[in-house]
């Protein structure tokens, strides 16, 4: 193995063209993301490292560009890699061709399911993924008290895995209002990781709430959903990372944000996108070509999505295609539509040998649906009237506002009325820890029959159903208990579709491929049963986020997240 030392004096003689370099990118078109110019050369490579840009060089491997734009690697600056619904491994495989070569992960959704085991999972799978996949430490486990999760994760357990190679800084910090009414347990977590990257999570927060959350170390927010909300962010210090998921959509209202002078302090995720939207659309790159398809400059919005993330987390080492960084490079057959050509990973050229070989470990399959069946008396929601707060849905927000409905009222019970748009939700608690259910309506899913059901529920991943009768809900629920986890569709007491997710009730063991075949299918029976919605699953998933404003529900019911406590249904 050479000494650093050595790889230094390599790099050198490569640079200076007295040795030839190990590989050669000829005939490129680099953008600058100083300057903002495309401008023809060569890159030379040594290792993994860039040492020659706009000059002629020879190498022992040459690669033709033809003119083609060579970009910096794209860094996808918040995901929960368990939301694309397939494993880390299967992750890397889908998105590293694409362009995506740097991802900052949190495992909060396996770690509210499986505490400090589901995070030791996801550090083991970064240390072997052909992309850097890098892992933040759960900072919100559970994300509030105001549901049941499956595990708890102290400032302890955190800070005892600051070592690894790949943990990097404490993950979105979801619990503003603890912060605010200084929660010891909050902050300790805050206290202990005050040196490095502090992630935040503040929707709609503004004012002088706001400048208390940043005070406490909290560093960006990709929670943004307004301008006007993004413009005062960026006027605080806080770095806006806008994003574009299955169901959150920021990119086209965000767009006007990206500019030349502000670009250095946003950066580009997807938090939450499925493989049905990679396959269809994209990923980084999707949000690329959305971003300058809206009216944002290219070389800023290309800015954005790799040095300047890579600058917000520290990681000097990546984002320019310029001598001294990581040879992370894209090339690109044209600018604006992000068509990628070719991606090369430290200096290789990624292609299915590049994820031959790889030591992943294997996944936890034990059934982690720790519930008894339930019966449709499970479901009824029993009251002193027909009227009640309703959680009304706005399509490709997770911002939920809080309506009112007078319900159907019989024999003591609300009931749904699919006429109106008016369904039945329950969350299931499905740790094995009470049994609680929580009840509530929602507005917003079209059924006109039927059930959905969902072991994906952010965060703590309680069993979440939405349906017009009960005895379709209880079929729904007991066919995610039966077989681990996943999402099902039933109408009438037959199960029209299905995928299961065993891996914690959140991720398939089964190729990319594989799992966006199913997501067609179940999106086309979703849509057959009358449902509007994109991404009817996810949708439903964030119904019993407690941290998004405004009406949500957990198993322990229906949530004020404005007065951040519960009320009654």
């Amino acid at each position: 193995m050479q000494s650093v030392r050595q790889r230094l004096e390599r790099r050198i003689d490569q640079a200076l063209g007295t040795a030839p370099a190990d590989l050669v990118i000829k005939n490129a078109r680099i953008l600058n993301l100083a300057t903002g110019e495309a401008t023809q050369g060569d890159i030379a490579v040594c290792g993994d490292t860039i040492v020659g840009t706009y000059d002629s060089y020879s190498g022992a491997q040459e690669i033709d560009a033809r003119g083609r734009i060579a970009v910096p690697g794209f860094i996808d600056s918040h995901v929960h890699c368990e939301s694309t619904l397939v494993l880390p491994g299967e992750f890397d495989r889908c998105v590293l061709p694409r362009g995506t070569t740097t991802a900052i992960c949190d495992p909060h959704e396996i770690c509210n399911v499986l505490g400090l085991s589901g995070l030791q999972y996801f550090l083991d799978c970064a240390s072997a993924t052909a992309m850097d996949l890098r892992v933040q430490l759960s900072s919100c486990v559970p994300s509030t008290e105001l549901e049941t999760s499956g595990a708890r994760l102290t400032a302890a357990d955190l800070v005892a895995q600051r070592g690894h190679p790949q943990a990097f800084g404490l993950a979105e910090f979801m619990n503003v209002p603890g912060v605010l009414s200084k929660n010891p347990e909050c902050l300790d977590k805050l206290a202990a990781f005050q040196d490095i990257v502090i992630d935040g999570h503040s929707p709609l927060l503004s004012g002088r709430k706001l400048n208390a959350y940043l005070s406490c170390g909290v560093r960006n927010c990709h929670e943004t959903t307004t301008l006007a909300e993004g413009r005062e962010k960026l006027a605080k210090g806080m770095q806006v990372l806008i994003r574009e998921g299955t169901v959150s959509k920021d990119v086209a209202t965000l767009a006007p944000l990206i500019d030349a002078f502000s670009s250095p302090f946003l950066g580009l995720c997807t938090d939450d996108r499925n493989p049905l939207d990679i396959a269809e659309q994209g990923h980084m790159d999707f949000l690329i070509r959305h971003a300058i398809a809206q009216g944002a400059p290219a070389a800023s919005v290309y800015r954005a999505a790799s040095w300047s993330a890579a600058r917000g987390f520290g990681l000097r080492d990546r984002g320019l295609v310029a001598p001294g960084y990581l040879a992370d490079i894209v090339l690109l057959d044209d600018l604006d539509s992000c068509a990628v050509s070719l991606v090369l990973r430290r200096g290789r050229v990624v292609g299915a040998e590049s994820f031959a070989g790889r030591a992943l470990p294997l996944p936890p399959l034990h059934n982690s649906m720790r519930r008894p069946p339930v019966t449709a008396e499970t479901f009824r929601a029993p009251a002193a009237g027909p009227g009640t707060p309703v959680i009304g849905i706005t399509p490709g927000k997770i911002i939920t506002p809080r309506e009112y409905a007078e319900l159907p009222y019989r024999d003591g019970a609300r009931h749904a009325d699919p006429a109106r748009d008016l369904l039945k939700v329950c969350v299931l608690e499905r740790h094995g820890r009470n049994g609680n259910v929580g009840r509530g309506f929602v507005r917003g899913f079209g059924l006109r029959g039927g059930a959905l059901a969902s072991s994906v529920g952010h965060d703590c991943h309680n069993i979440c159903v939405v349906g017009a009768n009960d005895a379709d809900m209880a079929l729904a629920a007991n066919r995610l208990i039966a077989s681990g986890g996943g999402f099902v569709a039933v109408r009438d007491g037959a199960v029209l579709a299905e995928m299961a997710l065993p891996v914690a009730g959140l991720m398939s063991v089964q190729p990319f491929e594989s799992v966006s075949h199913h997501l067609a299918v179940l999106r086309d029976a979703v849509r057959g049963m009358g449902c509007p919605l994109a991404e009817p699953f996810l949708q439903l998933a964030f119904l019993a986020l407690p941290v998004i404003p405004h009406l949500k529900i957990t198993d322990m019911g229906l949530v004020d997240v404005d007065r951040f406590e519960l009320i009654a249904a």
